[in-house]
């Protein structure tokens, strides 16, 4: 399968999703992440607010490349495979990353079963996502383009021509001017500035 530089995420907290089975709730939230620590976060937070639940179940997936995916999904004492997978499911389902999902369970005094829990936890991870707003981004490099000022028409005709995004600049005797150029286009950009005499370019976030 060839390898996109796009990814869809979400922007904010969702907001709270409820989904009842026989007296059992099970409340679902998204949150945009990034790290372990701010799952973490979340996690703490939700389990005050919920602080007379049962389980705190969740999944998370890291990474903007399908190639780069770190994900953890976490049942919280529910039965194998009952909950913490159902709701990376629905991450997959939705084709979202940087994402967390939590669903908090109250027990209603009736046992569903592995199949009801997986439909429960299922469903409130999946109204969650539905409930959030998915926004699709591009896989962006930076790069640094150094130069004297003499070369300062060159350059920008390039950056007018092929439509770069500048991010920042510094314009003097000695300039330099910040791009961010998508991941497919990376490479070709870099040998346009890197074949220019008295004009250099570095990567700057690998």
């Amino acid at each position: 399968m060839e390898q996109t530089d796009s990814y869809k995420t979400i922007t904010k907290a969702s907001p709270e999703v409820l989904f009842k089975d026989r007296n059992s709730k099970f409340f679902g939230y998204a949150f945009p992440v990034s790290s372990e620590d701010e799952v973490k976060t979340h996690l703490d937070h939700l389990k005050k607010q919920h602080h007379q639940a049962r389980h705190w179940c969740y999944a998370y997936q890291f990474g903007m490349l399908e190639k780069d995916y770190v994900f953890r999904a976490n049942d919280d004492g529910e039965p194998g495979n009952s909950a913490g997978m159902p709701i990376y499911g629905q991450i997959q389902s939705f084709e979202v990353t940087n994402v967390l999902i939590v669903v908090v369970r109250y027990f209603g005094g009736t046992k569903l079963g592995v199949g009801g829990l997986i439909n429960a936890y299922r469903t409130g991870a999946q109204l969650a996502l539905e409930a959030s707003k998915i926004v699709t981004r591009t896989v962006n490099i930076d790069f640094a383009i150094t130069f004297d000022y003499k070369h300062m028409n060159t350059v920008m005709r390039i950056i007018k021509e092929k439509q770069l995004n500048i991010i920042d600049q510094t314009l003097e005797l000695s300039c330099e001017i910040i791009i961010s150029v998508r991941l497919k286009d990376a490479d070709a950009i870099f040998k346009i500035f890197d074949t220019l005499y008295e004009i250099n370019i570095k990567k700057l976030n690998d």
